[in-house]
This record gives structure tokens, C-alpha cells and sequence, in this order.
């Protein structure tokens, strides 16, 4: 049994009133840190990972469509161009550093290495294994040196992801979200897990935890992440 396994998928909000209430609570509060943020000498980061279909994206409007975008970027980290491949992997990362008063967010991440750059042999073992010491000396030279980083992973069961795979491909509108590579992606759930598993043993660390989440209700998992966004915040930023 692993941290997947212990997770209770049917964790739910019933009530689309309180959810909303709750969200334009929690929005205005996290505009409020913002402001916190933007006066001081820190900085946060996000990252977002997680099976296709998990949610990620509409986990991630819902953080930002309240806060002021100028100080603020959203990263969809995709497969690397050939002038990134000439590097190291963390070297595409440093120029989306954000800045002292600015938060940046990462919809996928360095955490590909050990997700699918593992399972689809795009790194090799020995590049994969030396990944796990390399990622957290990276995150602890950002934290020591004031970034505050926040890490998430959604996860969603086989069936929800079919059932929302299928949803995509009859929506018109959401279609262009759906493509092969997410069906073979799906081909290798377990290797997937086994990925995420050991990710999350070798890389939650005190100073960058990974936060696991309850994707199969999406109002659910909304609420949980910006709760937790705050708390992180409030307890790291100085009052104003």
C-alpha cells in the first residue's frame, strides 16, 4: 500500500452554494497574502503534478483568477526544445525563477524527470536515480535562500480519468485537451504510481513537503489546495 492507496477519492463538496462561498472567501484572503508577499523579500512557488485529466489546470485558474497577474506567471511545462535538451534538465527552470514579491506557478516541472521522463526511458536509470539527490539540493538552495515552495499532486482514480478522457473527446470546446500521448500515458498507470510513489518518499522534504490531493471531485480538490496555499503563506509570510 502506498500514499495512493490511502487516499479517500469520494472526499467531497454536495453543495455548489458552499463551494462557492467558500472559494470567494479563500480567493480573497490568498489576494490578500499576495499583498503580503509583494512587500516582502520572498518568493513562492508552485508546482502542480499529477496523472492527465487530474485537474490541474482548472485547480490552477482557480488560485490566480483573483490575484493581480503582474506579479504573478503561470509555467505549462511541456517537452523540452533542442536548445534545452543541450543542457542539464534544471536549466530551463532557472530563467522561470520568480523574483523577490512574485509568485510563480508550474503546471508539470522538474518532477518529469522522475515521472515521465523515468517511465517513457527518456532519461536513463543512472539520470533518473541521481535525479532525486539533484532536485532536493536545488529546492533547498531556493528555500534557504527565501523561496517558499509549495508542491501539489493530484490524483484521480483509472475510471475518472476514462470517464473525464471520454468527456473531452465529445466537448467541442475541451477536445484539443485530449491527444494520443495521453492515451498511451494511460497504458502505464501502474508504472505512473510506482514513479509518483517513490518520488514523493525520496523528494517530500521539511522544507519543500509534497502535498498529496483528492482529484475525483474537482470542487473538493480546489478548496483543499487553496487552504493549504494559505496556511503555507500565512505561516511564512510577515504580517503586514
Amino acid at each position: 500500500m502506498g500514499l495512493l492507496d490511502e487516499l479517500d477519492l469520494t472526499l467531497q463538496i454536495e453543495s455548489k452554494s458552499d463551494y462557492k462561498e467558500k472559494l470567494k472567501s479563500l480567493q480573497l484572503e490568498l489576494l490578500h497574502l499576495q499583498s503580503r508577499l509583494r512587500s516582502s523579500r520572498r518568493s513562492v512557488m508552485m508546482v502542480f503534478e499529477g496523472p492527465d485529466a487530474a485537474g490541474k489546470g482548472g485547480i490552477i485558474k482557480r488560485v490566480v483568477e483573483r490575484l493581480d497577474p503582474r506579479a504573478l506567471r503561470v509555467y505549462s511545462i511541456i517537452k523540452p526544445t533542442p536548445e534545452e535538451l543541450e543542457h542539464h534538465y534544471l536549466w530551463r527552470f532557472w530563467n522561470k525563477l520568480p523574483r523577490q514579491g512574485e509568485l510563480a506557478i508550474f503546471d508539470r516541472s522538474w518532477y518529469g524527470r522522475l515521472l515521465v521522463e523515468r517511465v517513457e526511458g527518456f532519461a536513463c536509470k543512472e539520470e533518473w536515480q541521481r535525479a532525486y539527490e539533484e532536485i532536493n539540493h536545488f529546492e533547498k538552495l531556493l528555500s534557504d535562500d527565501g523561496y517558499i515552495i509549495c508542491k501539489f499532486y493530484i490524483h484521480i482514480t483509472k475510471d475518472e480519468q476514462l470517464r473525464r478522457f471520454e468527456a473531452r473527446e465529445a466537448d467541442p470546446y475541451k477536445c484539443w485537451k485530449i491527444n494520443e500521448e495521453d492515451w498511451r500515458n494511460r497504458e502505464k498507470w501502474e508504472e505512473h504510481n510506482t514513479a509518483a510513489e517513490m518520488m514523493f518518499k525520496k523528494t517530500s522534504t521539511k522544507h519543500a513537503p509534497w502535498n498529496i490531493i483528492e482529484g475525483n471531485y474537482k470542487w473538493y480538490a480546489r478548496i483543499k489546495v487553496l487552504k493549504l496555499i494559505i496556511k503555507y503563506l500565512t505561516a511564512e509570510l510577515p504580517s503586514e
